[in-house]
């Protein structure tokens, strides 16, 4: 099933859609929590601070916007409130496993290194990802007249990725390359994830 009509399905159905939009924030809130820990102490930049404090508001506003689908849905990231929950609790770790065996394979990174080159790759393939994602989103919503909107999280992503496009300019002259193989890597689990998906709105009609 493709994604705008996975969508449509969601979003007709009330706690299907909560368990949706739970299960962004979700992953919103695991890629803040990715960015905190790449932090070095010491040298952690503007960019980074503002980035991982706007992903955690993005969690934080999907949820409040989770209450427009029904009273009391969803009031944890436990598996019975998730879409696909297994894909989508690992889609985020698995990501980095994959680029972060690629760097230390291509590059022969470790340690803070390895560690900032992986937050500025699986971070460019989830911005890439979100710029496409969140307006489809959108989309399924206003076609179906919904009170839910992401709106304000599409205008802060498209700054996201021009933001890690510019550090990844400074990070390598081959950072296309790079970015290339790290979009390869989301795109294999974002295809597994959209499956599972599928199957499950499958199941529950």
């Amino acid at each position: 099933m493709e994604l705008n009509k996975i969508l449509s399905t969601i979003i007709a159905d009330n706690e299907l859609h909560a368990k949706w939009l739970n299960t962004l924030s979700l992953m919103e809130n695991t890629g803040a929590r990715k960015i905190s820990a790449s932090e070095d102490p010491l040298t952690v930049t503007y960019i980074i601070l503002k980035h991982a404090a706007e992903e955690h508001r993005h969690a934080f506003y999907l949820k409040k916007q989770l209450e427009k689908t029904g009273v009391g849905l969803c009031p944890t990231y436990a598996a019975e409130y998730l879409m696909a929950p297994g894909y989508s609790k690992y889609y985020l770790n698995q990501l980095d496993i994959d680029i972060c065996r690629y760097l230390k394979t291509e590059l022969g990174l470790t340690g803070k290194e390895l560690r900032f080159a992986a937050y500025l790759l699986v971070t460019y393939a989830i911005e890439v990802r979100a710029d496409e994602l969140y307006p489809v989103y959108q989309d399924a919503l206003d076609n179906a007249g919904s009170k839910v909107n992401v709106k304000s999280i599409i205008l802060e992503e498209e700054g996201h990725l021009e933001e890690m496009i510019n550090q990844l300019k400074q990070f390598s002259p081959d950072w296309e390359l790079h970015a290339e193989k790290a979009v390869r890597f989301e795109s294999t689990l974002f295809n597994k994830w959209v499956q599972a998906l599928s199957t499950e709105v499958n199941t529950y009609a």
